[in-house]
């Protein structure tokens, strides 16, 4: 298609500039065409551009060629070919054209051709610069590997094949030394490109960058585990910007992408897309019931799986007390979870709604409920409608029947995906109510979710004081 685009550009552009440098027609005159050789060297130069284009995004991508700057580089002269010929072109016929309504005919078309052409070039820019993840607040550098891993203990139910044991890819995240000084990974590796997204008109995951050095040396000592699992359709690498927060401030954060409810996950190199069993098309209580006690098996499975987490990790993980921390039905998932497991000394629900036995057995341990503005999980809702009032019955349900602390805060400005790294991805604004992001700053969102994550995890992992309102963010307040 861009090859398609970038050819009926230049053929664009070259029919006003041929008509004032007469290089393709014979001329009338006499006179030699006006500097041949130049004119030639500029259209062999423009024509190189819809080829660069084609290879990159034809015969290139079935060989996996990388995309790189230069190839963006070329994207972008040809849409500047295609601009300058059309306006050219159309300037031109307006000359010609002397006739009120004909110049209206020509002006309207190019005012509209000129504002498409334009919102396109801009949000093309937008879709390739650079995003950074909010900096890491801690003292230590972060490192990253990835895991995959088979629980032979379990099938799994939402596999397309019946019979088929319970796989996992886990991104582990932890602290390295201050010195450390390796270029960070990318963002999103490989397959992992494919994580859910909102298209063209959004950045591209590849220009997001992190402050992760892949298969970093470890940092001296031994290091409490916190398990991060995400919602129904997105992966743990899009809570990267919380991971490696915590990361810093001496945790191992071991985050799970749950195999056939995310939109993709990568299981020994190949992609590992959505089945109907893992995203259920018709979200009762008693299915997602079933579906949180799968994920919070996860949880504890990964849990184990990190006490012995290889040669890199060796002897650096304190397993025998974890944090669960999750966003959405994976909120849910971690206070499950947290109920079911021993090891577990408090679980964070990231604006979820409770499922599963823990919501009429409760919780012994403490746990922290971040909503947003009127949400029913931390109790701040005036429920209008079924979905508030189921979402709300079960919260209450749950604070009551809990034995252990609870710290709930909503976050003003905030909707459900500004706790996860939409927040610092390029995102118009038109699409943010898709997106389900709020006004907040997204950088800052994150930033303020990583301040309370961390505070309860020094609170239940390090015995440190209880994680009271922090006024470096008075957009965050108990309800």
């Amino acid at each position: 298609m861009r090859l398609l685009i970038g050819t009926a550009g230049i053929v664009t552009a070259l029919i006003p500039l041929n008509a004032y440098l007469g290089v393709l027609r014979p001329t009338r005159s006499a006179a030699p065409a006006r500097r041949p050789a130049l004119v030639c060297a500029g259209y062999a130069a423009i024509a190189s551009v819809p080829v660069a284009v084609g290879f990159r995004d034809g015969i290139g991508a079935l060989v996996d060629f990388p995309v790189t700057g230069w190839g963006r580089l070329a994207g972008l002269i040809a849409a500047i070919a295609v601009l300058a010929g059309l306006v050219t072109l159309l300037a031109q016929t307006i000359r010609q054209r002397r006739s009120r309504l004909a110049k209206a005919l020509v002006a309207v078309p190019l005012a509209l051709v000129l504002t498409i052409v334009g919102t396109v070039g801009y949000l093309g820019v937008r879709h390739v610069l650079p995003r950074t993840l909010p900096a890491p607040t801690g003292p230590y550098r972060v490192g990253r590997t990835t895991f995959d891993w088979t629980d032979t203990a379990r099938t799994d139910p939402l596999a397309p094949e019946p019979g088929r044991q319970r796989e996992l890819s886990v991104w582990a995240w932890y602290p390295a030394p201050a010195g450390t000084t390796q270029r960070p990974a990318p963002y999103a590796p490989g397959h992992w490109a494919r994580m859910l997204q909102f298209g063209i008109l959004a950045g591209r995951l590849d220009a997001v960058r992190t402050h992760s050095v892949a298969d970093a040396r470890v940092a001296d000592g031994r290091f409490p585990l916190v398990v991060l699992e995400p919602g129904l359709g997105l992966a743990a690498p899009q809570f990267s910007a919380l991971a490696e927060d915590l990361a810093s401030h001496g945790y191992v954060v071991a985050g799970i992408t749950p195999t056939y409810s995310a939109s993709v996950t990568v299981l020994h190199g190949q992609p590992v897309g959505r089945t109907a069993a893992g995203n259920p098309p018709e979200l009762s209580r008693d299915a997602l019931d079933q579906l949180v006690t799968l994920w919070a098996a996860d949880f504890r499975f990964v849990t184990g799986q990190m006490a012995d987490a290889g040669e890199l990790l060796a002897g650096h993980v304190d397993a025998s007390r974890v944090a669960y921390i999750g966003h959405s039905f994976g909120g849910a998932a971690a206070l499950q979870s947290c109920h079911d497991d021993p090891r577990c000394a408090g679980a964070v629900d990231m604006d979820g709604t409770p499922y599963g036995t823990v919501v009429h057995q409760g919780l012994t341990a403490p746990m922290m409920l971040l909503g947003t503005p009127g949400d029913c999980l931390a109790g701040a809702c005036h429920p209008t409608d079924a979905t508030d009032r189921d979402i709300d019955t079960a919260s209450r349900t749950l604070r009551a029947a809990s034995t252990g602390p609870t710290f709930r805060y909503e976050v003003s400005g905030a909707k459900h995906f500004n706790f996860t790294d939409y927040g610092a991805y390029y995102i118009p604004t038109p699409l943010h109510g898709l997106a389900q992001l709020g006004p907040i700053d997204g950088d800052r969102c994150l930033a303020a979710t990583s301040a309370y994550v961390t505070a309860f995890a020094d609170h239940v992992l390090r015995d440190g004081p209880a994680p009271h309102p922090d006024p470096r963010y008075p957009e965050v307040q108990p309800t």
